[in-house]
């Protein structure tokens, strides 16, 4: 039987942080859109708890299953997998709670894990194929 080197479990455990920063960022992502929307609470994702991962704990409901193990596993579009928690803060007179320096501070930061992440994946898989001679 062969081996799909992306099913291999560090390549899993980069995808599912890679994926855990994209859901990041569309949610930092409304928080900048709504920064001037007048009652809007600012809102975040819990951070990931790697010992969940690790056990395969994580659920995978609103993924679209792969009937052939050449297709790509897709998450259902404009759903989220992962807990999206309220992040109140101070809110200003018009009720909104939205700091843009916070949410730029943390869109940057989660660029940068994501670009790490992306990183350390494209490493490994050459890393692989050179072990295995392709």
């Amino acid at each position: 039987m062969p081996m799909n080197l992306p099913d291999m479990p560090l390549l899993s455990l980069l995808r599912e942080r890679m994926n855990w920063l994209h859901q990041r960022q569309d949610v930092l992502s409304q928080n900048v859109a709504n920064a001037d929307t007048p009652g809007y609470i600012a809102r975040d994702l819990k951070a990931q708890d790697f010992s969940n991962i690790l056990s395969g704990e994580t659920t995978r409901a609103s993924a679209l299953r792969a009937t052939n193990p050449r297709h790509i596993a897709m998450s259902s579009l404009g759903a989220t997998r992962f807990d999206d928690i309220a992040a109140p803060d101070q809110a200003g007179p018009s009720g909104n709670a939205v700091s843009l320096e916070e949410e730029m501070i943390k869109v940057s930061d989660t660029q940068a894990q994501f670009q790490a992440a992306a990183n350390l994946y494209a490493k490994a898989m050459t890393m692989m194929k050179t072990a295995i001679g392709h």
